[in-house]
């Protein structure tokens, strides 16, 4: 009989909802387990745009920390969360099967600034990916500061004179929070391993990775690290403009990711299509190639304008 595996999880509804997923994953296993809701800085701390806290990780930092002081067994982040750069003695266990990837535009009233461009709107998210592509789309937009949980980011929409505002798709699904009045945005390109569930364990903990090795998506834990490899390629951090999405079909990957400046204006993409066999190094290739075609001016600027990674 195993002792119960200690998952640890952020307290926001949508990482209990995450980390419930990989309990009762485990528990069809006949493994028991449970969960250690612990307080992150990124939940503490919701005025503060996440690239100004100077952290990286801010939502994984204190899973980490419980995770290598042994006061948990596992961590269960929403993997766009998750630096390209693991902490040392911290391992990836498992990615779980992948779940929608696209942002959400959750409007009010109607939806006719979307049609046209020269309106001036109010859009509010707290993702420089997320106003760097809606502002090269839109550029008469304003974009307004949203932090918190969904729920409180929610609330704060209903609250302030703001048009709409922006989500991953996942997030609201998940926890069957989606508004009627949303609207999937499948021109914006998502964060690297958006819609993805990781979760980690302790490098020499050996029963935890054999254990977890069971939930791990191949074509999932392939695309993201794909995403990712292109994301640490150009600059390393999640708070940045850069996107990337790989999908597997009929034995190809497909790969498309993009750099922007921050005010949107400028914007360097790729696309490749190639067998899973010959996948594995995509993601650093096309992220060279984005760099060769224009986009390190972008990245230089990025880090003169002292965006964190």
């Amino acid at each position: 009989m195993y002792t119960p595996i200690r998952i640890g999880t952020r307290e926001s509804q949508l990482a209990v909802w995450q980390a419930t997923q990989v309990r009762e994953m485990l528990e069809r296993k006949g493994i028991p387990a449970v969960l250690v809701p612990i307080k992150s800085e990124g939940d503490i701390d919701l005025k503060t745009p996440l690239y100004e806290m100077g952290v990286q990780g801010v939502f994984t930092r204190t899973l980490d920390i419980a995770l290598l002081n042994n006061t948990i067994d596992i961590a269960v982040h929403s993997m766009k969360d998750v630096p390209t750069q693991l902490p040392r003695g911290v391992a990836q266990a498992a990615v779980l099967k992948r779940g929608p990837v696209h942002d959400l535009l959750v409007y009010k009233g109607d939806a006719e600034f979307l049609h046209n461009r020269d309106s001036v709107a109010q859009i509010a998210t707290s993702s420089i990916r997320r106003k760097a592509q809606w502002l090269h789309r839109y550029p008469h937009h304003q974009i307004h500061n949203l932090r918190g949980n969904v729920n409180t980011r929610l609330r704060k929409l209903a609250e302030e004179e703001w048009q709409a505002a922006i989500f991953a798709q996942a997030g609201l699904e998940r926890i069957q929070l989606r508004p009627e009045k949303s609207i999937v945005l499948d021109w914006m390109l998502p964060a690297p391993a958006q819609g993805a569930i990781v979760v980690a364990s302790r490098e020499n903990d050996e029963e935890a990775l054999q254990i977890c090795e069971a939930l791990n998506d191949p074509d999932t834990a392939l695309c993201t690290k794909v995403e990712r490899d292109f994301l640490r390629t150009l600059l390393g951090g999640c708070s940045t403009p850069i996107s990337a999405l790989a999908e597997v079909e009929d034995g190809d990957l497909y790969f498309s990711g993009q750099l922007l400046s921050l005010d949107g204006r400028h914007k360097v993409e790729v696309e490749k299509i190639l067998p899973l066999e010959k996948a594995d190094g995509i993601g650093r290739i096309a992220a060279q190639e984005v760099l060769s075609r224009g986009g390190q001016s972008i990245a230089d600027e990025i880090r003169a304008a002292g965006v964190k990674e």
